[in-house]
């Protein structure tokens, strides 16, 4: 599964390169402008993208505001495509973050475990909205860069708390991802094999870490 990152914006042409030459076994998550046209989400979808990120964290319009309306109209030109939304955003600066979701008119997925310092503990207001939203079906979440929300080096020990909040609440609703190439790093390079180790501390159970690094994605991506 290929995820475009911020730095190329809507710059898609690594990535359809990429999907290009593993086209059956790989998928991909684009960066489009609000305004898509439908014709180009048609293109986007026949070279293997099911879905488009949105990065809220970098938007100009600041911290804890949502671009609802120009996400509504994205989602809306997307729904018949079947493709989902991810979102980049810190969790903890949206406390309503369930109510303003709840009847999103396609699915949502969530990077990096909510991306909130992971010293500010699983009781927030804004995490919490995200364990009911993934809990109640009406989002994924991503296991991914656990090295983003910590200064502590591998098993980012601080992080824990939060993987296993989110495991409890809503195995069904996970998905791993390595987050390479860590664009994003604050403290050690992590290594990638150590990375999907932390799944075994995080999840026990052999049976639901099938289900989030096979059957989850298997159904969000289309595969």
């Amino acid at each position: 599964m290929l995820v475009q990152p911020s730095a190329y914006g809507t710059d898609n042409r690594a990535m359809l390169d990429a999907l290009a030459a593993g086209r059956k076994r790989l998928r991909g998550v684009a960066v489009v402008p609000f305004d898509v046209d439908a014709a180009t989400v048609e293109q986007l979808h026949a070279q293997g993208v099911r879905g488009v990120r949105c990065n809220i964290v970098d938007l100009a319009s600041g911290a804890g505001r949502l671009p609802r309306e120009e996400l509504l109209a994205l989602a809306h030109r997307v729904k018949p495509f079947g493709w989902h939304v991810e979102l980049l955003m810190h969790v903890d600066e949206f406390p309503e973050l369930d109510r303003q979701f709840a009847n999103f008119p396609v699915e949502v997925s969530f990077g990096h475990l909510g991306y909130l310092a992971a010293a500010k503990g699983t009781q927030g207001a804004g995490f919490r909205a995200l364990l009911r939203l993934a809990r109640d079906g009406k989002a994924w979440v991503k296991l991914t860069g656990p090295y983003r929300l910590t200064t502590q080096e591998t098993p980012y020990p601080e992080v824990e708390q939060l993987a296993h909040a989110l495991v409890d609440a809503a195995p069904g609703r996970l998905l791993w991802g390595s987050d390479w190439p860590h664009v994003m790093v604050k403290s050690a390079m992590p290594n990638d094999g150590e990375l999907l180790d932390l799944l075994a501390r995080w999840i026990p159970d052999e049976e639901v870490r099938r289900r989030v690094l096979v059957d989850n994605p298997a159904a969000l991506y289309d595969f």
